[in-house]
């Protein structure tokens, strides 16, 4: 028993998708006594079908990891009590700097990014990441993830309806400077630091972090001083905030969490 008291969980969105897939948790949470904010990134605050017809867009192209940080420390810093952070990939990584800013009470890591650091498990994540944000021949500091990227890596063990209806709903353009701030200082963790209670989720059928890389970053973390945590979810992708059976996760989120705070 952590012995916190706090009811505020803030959601934090991945790349390349709008905030509002997070909408069915922040029912469920909020179902189970939770005050819950789940903010857009930052000059990504409109509906996905308006963000695509802006791209590309300079604001968005913007966009830094540093400027990620600063932007959710001052959302945070708002409310009236430490929340607990719940991140999504690109979000997952997020919260591992805002734990480390000392700006939560615990934090949930879903399918997370990694933080800067070398391992052999990283290859397969950076290749793709790269693939990304590389385009040679393109001028853009935006880009729009294909279908064929997302139906294979992101939303894979889905129908060709349901990529196509979640793909549809949800992309929107996306700042290649964020990601390769991936590389940078910003995204370095001292995992030598005590912290809040963490909790690593990764998704057996995950196309771009690996259950093996998520447990990396899970051993990273551990230490005497503090509470780490992993699961691994069987038949779900990247993407398991909008798989059929997410409620699985979330409960499990649920559990943890009376359990620590």
């Amino acid at each position: 028993m952590y012995l916190s008291n706090t009811k505020t969980i803030v959601f934090i969105s991945g790349a390349f998708v709008s905030h509002f897939y997070w909408e069915e948790w922040i029912t469920f949470f909020e179902n189970k006594g939770y005050k819950v904010v789940a903010p857009p990134w930052l000059h990504k605050n409109d509906s996905a079908e308006n963000l695509r017809k802006q791209n590309p867009c300079v604001k968005i192209g913007s966009i830094s990891l540093f400027d990620l940080l600063c932007y959710y420390t001052e959302i945070i810093e708002k409310l009236p009590e430490k929340p607990i952070l719940v991140g999504h990939s690109y979000g997952g990584l997020l919260v591992q700097l805002l734990v480390q800013k000392n700006l939560a009470e615990a934090g949930i890591c879903i399918n997370s990014f990694p933080p800067k650091g070398f391992t052999s498990l990283k290859i397969s994540f950076y290749k793709i990441i790269l693939g990304f944000s590389c385009d040679i021949f393109s001028s853009k500091k935006t880009f729009i993830l294909s279908f064929e990227n997302w139906k294979n890596i992101f939303f894979n063990i889905a129908s060709i309806e349901e990529q196509k209806a979640e793909y549809d709903k949800f992309i929107i353009p996306e700042s290649k400077k964020a990601l390769w701030n991936l590389f940078s200082k910003n995204a370095k963790i001292n995992f030598r630091k005590k912290h809040v209670p963490l909790f690593f989720i990764s998704c057996s059928e995950d196309q771009i972090i690996s259950p093996k890389l998520v447990h990396w970053n899970f051993r990273k973390h551990r230490n005497l001083h503090s509470i780490t945590c992993y699961k691994d979810f069987k038949n779900k992708n990247h993407f398991v905030i909008l798989h059929p059976e997410w409620q699985e996760v979330a409960e499990s989120v649920t559990r943890w969490i009376e359990k620590v705070t």
